[in-house]
């Protein structure tokens, strides 16, 4: 068996539809800004499909669009930098990849319209007025996991869990957003839940040890620190044979034994659809609503789970598939 098993699995969350307005001049090459808050496999796919997406949909980088790509090292200094650049540059769409990002080139301008992807909940990160009609110049695609499945997912692979770790970064919005439903999600099947907080990815191995012989089982959101350093969850993880669900499949990958995740890939794709809304047909990220994925993946860790001692039940393992 391979060591990673995955299934598009259908959720049924709204996917907003909305039609465009007048048509923009054909001839100009239009100036796209993006904004990067790390590198780390999700947010390189999100990146990846939107520009996939915007070639299938004829805008083709240094032909009638120019990117300027930037990344910020996950530090909220060079955010605030790039998006004041940006400003300055007079870029005529910008992506922001992750909420801090997302938040800085909010801050930065209320004019240049901003499409942002790998936000979990834009309002809550107060980057719109509410996700169904976001009043701003800021729309885009939401990452929101599915988080009442995950924790019935991590209860179907460790059914005598009695107490869950819920480890994030405490400066990501977004995580502390996914962490809250968790709780609640726990609560409801009599699970006992501590949270385990970093501030940085310097600390991310001192806390996982920490969280040993403590619980039963790790959660972990779609946290970008953690995600960036996943392999260090997973070099304390294995040898103490504790089992961590996770937020998204590449954290699977690396130190995580499953999850029901979106695909950031995909999620990229969705987010250019609406960038060549904006600059074919005139709309406007204000009357934008935030739009969410519809299929989730499944993915196992086979290998990991035995050598954890994890079975996987053959309920999902039929789920899954080559």
């Amino acid at each position: 068996m391979k060591k990673f098993l995955s299934v598009a699995f259908a959720l049924a969350l709204t996917v907003s539809l909305f039609a465009g307005c007048a048509s923009s001049n054909s001839n100009k090459v239009v100036k796209i800004g993006v904004i990067q808050l790390l590198e780390h496999p999700a947010l390189d796919d999100a990146y990846k499909g939107f520009v996939d997406g915007l070639k299938e949909a004829g805008y083709e980088d240094g032909k009638n669009i120019k990117i300027d790509y930037q990344n910020a090292q996950n530090e909220q200094a060079n955010c605030q930098t790039i998006a004041t650049k940006f400003v300055n540059d007079k870029e005529d769409l910008i992506l922001a990849i992750a909420t801090p990002a997302a938040q800085a080139v909010a801050n930065a301008t209320k004019d240049i319209p901003i499409l942002v992807t790998a936000v979990t909940d834009p309002a809550s990160a107060k980057l719109v007025q509410s996700n169904e009609k976001p009043g701003t110049n800021v729309s885009g695609t939401s990452d929101l996991n599915p988080i009442k499945e995950q924790i019935a997912l991590l209860k179907q692979v460790v059914p005598n869990a009695k107490t869950v770790a819920l480890m994030y970064c405490s400066n990501e919005a977004n995580s502390k957003f996914q962490i809250d439903l968790a709780k609640a999600e726990c609560e409801k099947l009599g699970i006992q839940t501590f949270e385990a907080t970093i501030s940085n990815s310097n600390e991310l191995q001192q806390v996982t040890q920490s969280v040993v012989g403590k619980c039963d089982a790790v959660y972990i959101p779609t946290d970008n620190t953690i995600a960036g350093a996943m392999a260090t969850v997973g070099m304390v993880a294995e040898p103490a044979k504790l089992p961590v669900i996770v937020g998204e499949a590449n954290m699977v990958k690396n130190g995580g034994i499953a999850t029901y995740g979106i695909n950031y890939y995909n999620l990229g794709k969705q987010t250019a659809a609406m960038a060549v809304k904006i600059m074919k047909d005139g709309a406007k990220p204000a009357d934008m609503p935030i739009e969410y994925l519809t299929n989730l993946d499944l993915t196992l860790n086979t290998e990991l789970a035995a050598k954890i001692g994890v079975t996987f039940p053959q309920e999902l393992l039929d789920k899954a598939k080559k």
